[in-house]
């Protein structure tokens, strides 16, 4: 694959215009080519050399990989669509609604040769890698404290706020498929999840304040917090470990920096702050969201796997889906 990959992009919301369109322009090897968007203010910000069309399967003949931003519930028929027509995918997260979804659509690329993956882009965050760099110094992790927590007591209004559940709407598939999928890639498989998923604000209809709590098979426990009315937050993280315990307070900055417009390519863009390892002050590692974009090109050439495979978010998926029952039914739910 001599010539640049043109890329389609299925979305123009905040995952299309702040996440996907500025890092598939700033990776080497991929050139944003067309988007999908029916919206003329979103079509007007899109930048100059780039088709928008209407509909997904308008992309086919235009481009050779198509990345699916839509809204949650358009995942699944958007992707499937795409591989049926011999085009690599790349899925936002979550992947689909359940671990069966998720598989059936690795197994059709499979069939198919070709690359499906997904766009877990906390992987990359500079304090997750602070974690595994440290892990070494902090010994045998015995509990994981993770939040992605935000004070926003006026509804912003749109489709995670207001869908049901066929929407995939609310924190526990949209944050909380971050924190599960960094849980089981710290920590491993789960045996047991407990979940309490709340509404807070008049006029929303998803979950804007949830608790996870996870054990996984070697006995380390994983505490996760996303919500939308923490007028106070805790710490980014907390790991407590049998020789040492590491705490990060504040969010990666490279999503502020992408929304502000600035270039994942320049130099520092995903450099961050420090942490502490007890009393020691731990600089940050620095985040790099190019990395995943970085994979796909490196995959689609033949020359590594997968960022992220389905496999791996159908795992996450069993374990929202297993968080989202016991939250509804007010019990502990015991996977095999």
């Amino acid at each position: 694959m001599a010539d640049d990959v043109r890329v389609g992009l299925v979305g123009y919301g905040p995952a299309g215009e702040f996440f996907h369109a500025p890092l598939i322009t700033a990776t080497p090897g991929l050139r944003l080519t067309a988007v999908v968007t029916g919206d003329p203010a979103k079509a007007a910000r899109i930048g100059p050399g780039v088709v928008v069309v209407r509909h997904a399967a308008d992309l086919h003949s235009l481009v050779d990989l198509v990345v699916v931003a839509s809204p949650n519930r358009t995942h699944v028929p958007i992707a499937s669509e795409a591989l049926r027509a011999g085009l690599p995918v790349v899925v936002d997260k979550p992947l689909a609604a359940t671990a069966e979804e998720a598989l059936e659509l690795a197994a059709l690329a499979r069939e198919r040769g070709l690359l499906l993956t997904v766009f877990q882009n906390r992987r990359w965050d500079g304090d997750f890698l602070t974690i595994a760099k440290l892990r070494p110094r902090l010994g045998e992790i015995r509990r994981f404290e993770s939040r992605f927590e935000r004070w926003r007591p006026v509804p912003k209004g749109g489709w995670r706020e207001q869908g049901g559940p066929e929407d995939l709407a609310g924190l526990l598939y949209d944050l909380g498929s971050h924190l599960v999928d960094q849980a089981l890639q710290l920590l491993g498989p789960v045996t047991s999840v407990y979940a309490e998923a709340d509404t807070r604000r008049a006029g929303v209809r998803a979950d804007d304040d949830s608790f996870i709590a996870l054990t996984h098979v070697g006995g380390a426990r994983s505490h996760l917090w996303v919500s939308a009315v923490a007028a106070e937050l805790g710490p980014r993280f907390r790991v407590l470990g049998s020789e040492n315990a590491y705490t990060k307070w504040g969010m990666d900055p490279q999503e502020d920096r992408l929304r502000a417009g600035r270039s994942p390519a320049e130099p520092g863009f995903g450099e961050g702050d420090f942490g502490f390892l007890r009393e020691e002050r731990v600089p940050t590692e620095p985040g790099n969201y190019l990395a995943f974009y970085e994979g796909v090109v490196a995959a689609l050439r033949g020359e590594g796997p997968a960022p992220v495979t389905p496999e791996s978010a159908a795992e996450t998926l069993t374990v929202l889906r297993a968080a989202r029952v016991s939250a509804d039914e007010r019990r502990v739910i015991t996977l095999s």
